[in-house]
């Protein structure tokens, strides 16, 4: 067996490695969520005043405009930031997973995912040193909070430069590993309970008309 069968061989490995590391990671981001219902669910004896239906689909739709949240109003480069990053994330996950999965991508296709790998890093880079320079964030900060931005910056990189150059294939893998590992111990859990917390806010308050009040209160104003 020469070098080219080894680094065959390894790749190969790597690459089922990053399968199961991926199963891995769903499944125990799965079980933290059903360890969450564990808790108990709270009775609540109140009449409903709204529509639980309505409070998600407000979550998830004109409850993410910047305009629907104070704080992404009043910094608003920083929430288009976060969007675009996310969007470069989710571009570089594709990319492993056609890639994982050998798909072959056609031209335009694969420069769709490099120009939203490259708007995702330049974003999360920038993102990273905003929380490193300004004091006030720097203070409210944890070392979990840069490693997240680290790893996947360095995974967005990685993604980046293995569509170009497949020579740096075997460490594109090892690190995806490590991302995929640490994503259910790490801040990064959030890509999952984002979407549960989101889905509980909008049926409480839905089920309690708050929104539907807000909108009432907001066309009276204008």
């Amino acid at each position: 067996m020469d070098a080219y069968d080894l680094i065959s061989l390894m790749i190969t490995a790597l690459r089922y490695a990053v399968i199961f590391s991926s199963i891995l990671s769903v499944a125990i981001l799965i079980y933290l969520i059903i360890r969450t219902r564990s808790f108990g669910k709270k009775r609540l004896c109140s009449a409903p005043r709204g529509s639980r239906k309505k409070g998600v689909i407000y979550t998830f739709g004109k409850g993410m405009m910047p305009w629907e949240k104070e704080s992404a109003q009043k910094h608003l480069w920083t929430y288009l930031a976060g969007f675009v990053y996310h969007f470069g994330i989710f571009a570089a996950f594709c990319y492993l997973f056609f890639n994982v999965f050998v798909w072959p991508l056609d031209s335009f296709p694969l420069n769709t995912l490099r120009f939203f790998m490259v708007c995702g890093l330049l974003c999360g880079v920038a993102l990273g040193l905003k929380r490193a320079i300004i004091k006030n964030m720097r203070k409210i900060s944890c070392p979990d909070d840069y490693l997240a931005n680290v790893l996947v910056d360095l995974f967005l990189l990685l993604a980046l430069l293995d569509s170009f150059l497949p020579g740096i294939r075997s460490i594109f893998y090892a690190q995806s590993i490590l991302l995929l590992i640490y994503i259910p111990v790490g801040k990064i859990r959030h890509c999952c309970f984002f979407f549960y917390s989101r889905i509980l806010f909008g049926c409480f308050f839905g089920r309690r008309g708050v929104f539907q009040q807000r909108q009432k209160r907001l066309e009276l104003q204008r």
